[in-house]
């Protein structure tokens, strides 16, 4: 027994490079909830650099002949690269993920190895209309693949916004119009009421998210902030943590003057991206999701839209049905000729 037991704690035995009972690849084997603070580029409140939490998740593929993966050479490559970037130049998200990526597909060994990170950041944005300063919370994401043909690069925001739903107004302003008839108002005078008195309806706070994938030899990815842009643009109105009474009355017209289902949401960010993003080559992506938080349901509502830019670019152009909705694995995953 003793001896046996010195031999399975000796340090000179790997245990993981040696063969395992059934052999079989894995696709994916790695760590989860890391937690970093690290450094992201144009972040702050004048663009400059700035610290944010951050959580990460690190795997490698595993060949059929080896037991497992050395999961203390994660922490250690993600500590030098978390370290190298607070001590020195700041990167972004998803190029501090490629490099991480980078590393520990050839320090584990790997034909690919894929990071992911969520970074929790404060941005200071003035309120629509006293400008008092409040902090909003984003998230951005970087995801990388790291394998023989390169690195592809997921840059991705989520942000908070509300929406107006168009139908119930649709409803209370046929009702309206009933009424103001049977009040004797004219055709000119309901006109006029409509446009100048916002139409009550029900509201929810949406949670939008976009990602943008670019190739291997595409450069530099979409920047984080124009992203963020896109997402609150899209929804009815943008939100605030700190309002006066005159924020107040304009983000609540602002929204009752832009009712939006949760497909309308999605449709917005797709035709942003697209117009923001002309010379992104056909092999680019993107991943468009919205959620509603209901307020006379007790449901939510999602809708959202992944593929290749090429593909959505077809649909906005000529309004066609592609039959063909690339996922973001299958992106990822895909030779970079497609």
């Amino acid at each position: 027994m003793a001896d046996s037991t010195s031999a399975t704690t000796s340090p000179g035995r790997d245990a993981q490079a040696s063969a395992p009972a059934t052999q079989a690849s894995l696709s994916r084997v790695g760590v989860t909830g890391v937690e970093k603070i690290i450094r992201v580029n144009g972040g702050g409140d004048a663009g400059g650099e700035s610290l944010y939490y951050a959580d990460i998740e690190c795997f490698v593929d595993l060949n059929p002949k080896q037991a497992g993966v050395h999961m203390s050479r994660f922490e250690e490559v993600v500590n030098e690269a978390i370290d190298g970037v607070v001590l020195s130049e700041a990167l972004r998200a998803e190029s501090l993920a490629a490099q991480i990526a980078g590393q520990v597909r050839e320090r584990q060994g790997g034909l690919r190895a894929e990071v992911r990170i969520a970074a929790r950041y404060p941005q200071t944005v003035a309120a629509p209309v006293s400008g008092i300063p409040t902090q909003e919370i984003y998230t951005l994401f970087g995801t990388a693949v790291a394998s023989e043909r390169g690195t592809r690069m997921l840059t991705g925001v989520e942000a908070q916004g509300m929406t107006a739903c168009p139908c119930a107004q649709g409803l209370v302003t046929d009702a309206a119009r009933e009424r103001l008839v049977e009040q004797g108002f004219s055709e000119d005078e309901i006109k006029r009421v409509f446009e100048s008195v916002p139409v009550a309806t029900h509201n929810q706070r949406g949670i939008g998210r976009v990602h943008i994938g670019c190739p291997e030899d595409w450069g530099i990815g979409a920047d984080a902030r124009d992203l963020l842009r896109i997402v609150e643009g899209s929804m009815s109105s943008e939100i605030y943590e700190l309002m006066k009474r005159s924020d107040e009355l304009a983000v609540v017209e602002k929204a009752h003057a832009n009712p939006r289902f949760v497909e309308d949401c999605v449709r917005e960010m797709l035709r942003q991206v697209s117009e923001a993003y002309p010379d992104l080559s056909a092999g680019g992506f993107v991943h468009a999701r919205q959620e509603n938080l209901e307020t006379i349901h007790r449901h939510n509502v999602v809708a959202e839209r992944y593929g290749l830019l090429s593909e959505i670019r077809a649909e906005l152009d000529e309004g066609s049905h592609s039959r063909r909705h690339t996922t973001m694995r299958e992106w990822l995953e895909a030779p970079s000729e497609d």
